[in-house]
């Protein structure tokens, strides 16, 4: 891999500000003293921070590429760590003002209307970390995850996504992924407590079941609604509603 180029010849106006903060300071009026965004010594030219006003709002993480000029933004809420917005522009100026939004505490559609470049995950934002809304936000997240896919498979994914959601007792559930394989908990992150079988879509055009990790060997299936069904008749009874996985 080539070695990245000196930061300041590709952001030299960052560089003559002396920190990428300092200059997305320069970008938006009556941002000095108020807005806090800070930039740590040891990458002066490449990241910055900017707190919000939320308290349910980690401070917006702002990077420079080290091979291109461009930025990459992403922004979390603090108890589950999940990312509600990001996105990525050469335009330092859209920046600063997704920052603003971010801090001032305007909408998550709100930031994206105010900068274009932002993209929503899906999740929504949940204050009072009610168990309920924070897995209805993750059925969200998976869902568009789902339908912004390109693979070849994503019409087999998406049709696992949309039909487990469209049954009751495992869209109660908190539903997590892991290499793209649909699994289900009665806790919420960060401490997830797994039930249930583990639902795939497989690249044969399949809909695999199985206990374990990825391994359909409880069955396969033609249809998604076939291994929802069979998935819904494994789980065990009395599950109660979702708890925060403090």
């Amino acid at each position: 891999m080539p070695t990245p180029p000196d930061p300041s010849f590709l952001y030299p106006d960052v560089a003559a500000c002396g920190s990428l903060a300092t200059a997305l300071r320069a970008e938006a009026e009556g941002w000095r003293g108020v807005v806090p965004v800070t930039s740590p010594d040891s990458a002066l030219l490449l990241y910055a921070t900017v707190a919000s006003t939320l308290p349910y709002r980690e401070p917006l993480q702002i990077s420079a590429w080290s091979h291109e000029r461009r930025w990459s933004i992403s922004g979390s809420e603090p108890f589950e760590g999940a990312t509600l917005i990001d996105g990525r522009t050469d335009d330092l100026a859209e920046v600063a003002r997704a920052a603003r939004a971010w801090h001032d505490g305007t909408s998550l559609i709100g930031i994206r209307q105010t900068a274009p470049f932002v993209h929503l995950t899906g999740r929504f934002e949940v204050p009072d970390r009610d168990p309920g809304q924070l897995a209805e936000s993750e059925w969200q997240r998976m869902r568009q995850e789902a339908d912004e896919l390109e693979y070849a498979w994503q019409e087999k994914y998406q049709a696992l996504i949309e039909v487990a959601y469209a049954e009751p007792a495992l869209r109660a559930l908190y539903p997590f992924t892991s290499h793209w394989a649909l699994r289900f908990s009665t806790t919420t992150r960060p401490r997830l407590s797994v039930v249930g079988p583990c639902l795939t879509a497989g690249s044969d055009g399949t809909y695999g079941v199985g206990r374990g990790f990825i391994t359909p060997d409880i069955g396969r299936f033609a249809t998604a609604g076939e291994a929802v069904a069979l998935a819904v008749r494994q789980l065990a009874s009395g599950l109660g509603s979702i708890a925060l996985g403090a």
